[in-house]
């Protein structure tokens, strides 16, 4: 959670002078919460990212649709502008359906698969949500808050 809250700092410092904008929905427990709605402000950011809750069951679907309905609602407002969606998970869904159908209501995002499954038995969740979606995914581990924040910024959409 460090290197997201990192990496999501990072990305607003970036956000701020490109006129772009960075969002965060987390899913923990039963549901999926904006964390962070849709903006360039630094300040409201890191205010946000103080106190982000973490633990608990992974509703991985809900985190998708969330993420889904928040992406449409930008898109109406701004039809021109180029979403990115970034997904950090270990892949696993301890609640709620199977991400796929889920996964079905983001396609043609652009996205990218930030896997942070751990341990000596690796169950390639997170790379198969990333086939899902037709993202490029990357192991946690292979990254810090800097390079995930320019991971993103090189996966950016061309406008």
């Amino acid at each position: 959670m460090r290197a997201v809250k990192g990496a999501v700092l990072s990305l607003l410092l970036d956000a701020y002078q490109r006129r772009d904008k960075v969002g965060l929905i987390t899913f923990r427990g039963t549901a999926a919460d904006l964390a962070l709605p849709p903006t360039s402000s630094v300040e409201a950011g890191a205010r946000r990212l103080e106190r982000l809750p973490t633990g608990g069951r992974t509703p991985l679907s809900a985190g998708l649709l969330r993420a889904a309905d928040v992406l449409r609602a930008e898109r109406l407002r701004d039809p021109a502008r180029r979403p990115l969606l970034v997904v950090v998970t270990d892949g696993r869904a301890t609640h709620g359906p199977d991400p796929s159908a889920a996964a079905a209501h983001l396609s043609g995002v652009a996205s990218v698969v930030v896997d942070c499954e751990s341990g000596a038995v690796r169950l390639g969740l997170a790379a198969a949500l990333g086939a899902r979606l037709a993202a490029e995914v990357v192991r946690l581990d292979d990254l810090a808050a800097d390079s995930l924040a320019g991971l993103v910024r090189a996966a950016r959409p061309a406008a």
